[in-house]
């Protein structure tokens, strides 16, 4: 049985310190905000755009796991011509910067097909082609951690390589790549500010525009960078309680 000395040691290491330190900055920074006049202003304003920034972020990313899982499963395909179209999707979209994706997508795709440029689709649309050939690597690095074993297994007892890949693999490989997963949706999320250069009133764009309005950089960006640090300390929060909870 461990002594009481070697539980509270593990305990000392393993506590979240780090967490600690980022909530007494955080709550400093808070009360001086909420202590003067013109940052509650600044936050009022602001806090508009934290909506906007988060449906984005999710819609965006929703669509981007679909994508990925898509391209994954056409990187793995026996099928010579499906490989090699999703080969060149994944590496022509990681080899264009993500924000001349989203100009591109906006000013260029959609006078193409003729979409109302309206900028919100535009921005979700732009992430989500983007993130998608990322999330496709990701998940192909799960399914390959699979072992053939087990497709075979499932072959051999009557499955179809679509039902062994939907029942057997895909469940595993998922498991296995959330925490990568995870650790997109906190990039996206900070991503999502690349959607202000197409005039997306979310939160970056909207700390432009009140620093261009009050001539007060020092204050917009302070509250820009903080509710943008809330967003993601909050997601990561999130992201690790599902792992701990998928674990064995």
């Amino acid at each position: 049985m461990p002594q009481k000395k070697d539980l509270l040691g593990d305990w000392w290491r393993k506590f979240p310190w780090w967490l600690v330190i980022v909530a007494i900055i955080g709550a400093t920074v808070v009360l001086s905000m909420l202590t003067s006049e013109g940052y509650i202003e600044t936050l009022d304003y602001l806090l508009q755009g934290v909506s906007v920034t988060i449906m984005i972020s999710f819609a965006a990313y929703a669509t981007a796991l679909l994508i990925g899982l898509a391209l994954a499963l056409g990187r793995v395909s026996g099928n010579v011509f499906i490989n090699n179209l999703a080969t060149l999707y994944i590496e022509v979209a990681r080899g264009i910067p993500l924000l001349v994706v989203i100009i591109y997508v906006h000013f260029v795709v959609g006078p193409i097909f003729g979409l109302n440029r309206n900028p919100i689709v535009s921005g979700i649309l732009a992430l989500s082609l983007g993130y998608g050939a990322y999330l496709a690597e990701v998940y192909r690095a799960g399914i390959e951690s699979v072992e053939r074993g087990q497709v075979e297994a499932a072959r051999s007892l009557g499955m179809s390589y679509r039902t062994a890949m939907r029942s057997v693999v895909l469940p595993q490989a998922v498991r296995t790549v959330l925490p990568a997963l995870g650790n997109d949706l906190i990039a996206m999320l900070k991503d999502s500010s690349l959607v202000s250069a197409i005039a997306v009133g979310e939160l970056t764009k909207r700390g432009q525009i009140e620093a261009a309005r009050t001539f007060d950089t020092f204050r917009t960006y302070n509250v820009v960078a903080v509710l943008y640090l809330a967003l993601t300390l909050l997601s990561s929060l999130i992201v690790r309680a599902l792992e701990r909870s998928r674990r064995p």
